[in-house]
């Protein structure tokens, strides 16, 4: 459970989810250093403990099934990465079409969410098909499954979006209606902290 914090409109985490998430992410970066073998836990605990916020959105991505980890960090910014990192599109984020927009124009037989609307409220943004290629040479996923990507505003415009999965050992990029939605089809995120 997640409370609303009376002095902001932030949400926030319970102090025994924050330690639980913590050790399930330090647990995760361990066991797959092949993502991020030049970076070392502590300095992104302490970015994630100085970030109440983050560490708020790192949990609606892990209980909706993404399981993130990090894979980079900017050395511009000095903000650590992180992607789902699920082998399939998160569990608690498919059926969904792409976009609100797309929700409204179906008539009958509405998802009940979209991949746009559900990743603001989680305070991440979905990837774009140049970071779901990166993620995809750490590893192989989608290969049952598929994840919406960002579609560029010309494709939306003409009622299109994007997706991508990993099939035959490549990783294709399709189209669709944006107002389209399948129970093997959900969404990846990113967050920056």
């Amino acid at each position: 459970m997640t409370k609303r914090s009376e002095s902001s409109n932030k949400m926030e985490l319970l102090p025994e989810q924050c330690e639980g998430l913590l050790k399930t992410l330090k647990a995760r970066f361990e066991k797959n250093m092949i993502r991020h073998n030049d970076l070392e836990w502590a300095d992104i605990q302490a970015k994630l403990e100085a970030s109440t916020e983050k560490l708020w959105s790192l949990h609606e991505m892990e209980t909706t099934g993404g399981e993130p980890d990090v894979v980079g960090h900017d050395n511009k910014t000095g903000e650590y990465i992180f992607y789902d990192c699920s082998a399939e599109s998160p569990k608690g984020r498919r059926s969904v079409c792409y976009d609100h927009e797309a929700l409204e124009s179906r008539k009958e037989h509405k998802p009940k969410n979209s991949a746009i609307e559900m990743a603001t409220a989680m305070g991440i943004e979905l990837l774009t098909e140049e970071q779901y290629r990166e993620l995809q040479k750490l590893g192989d996923f989608d290969k049952k499954t598929s994840s919406w990507v960002l579609t560029p505003a010309s494709i939306r415009k003409l009622g299109g979006a994007i997706f991508c999965d990993r099939r035959y050992d490549t990783v294709f990029m399709y189209h669709n209606g944006a107002e389209s939605y399948y129970a093997a089809r959900g969404f990846r995120g990113s967050l920056r902290v």
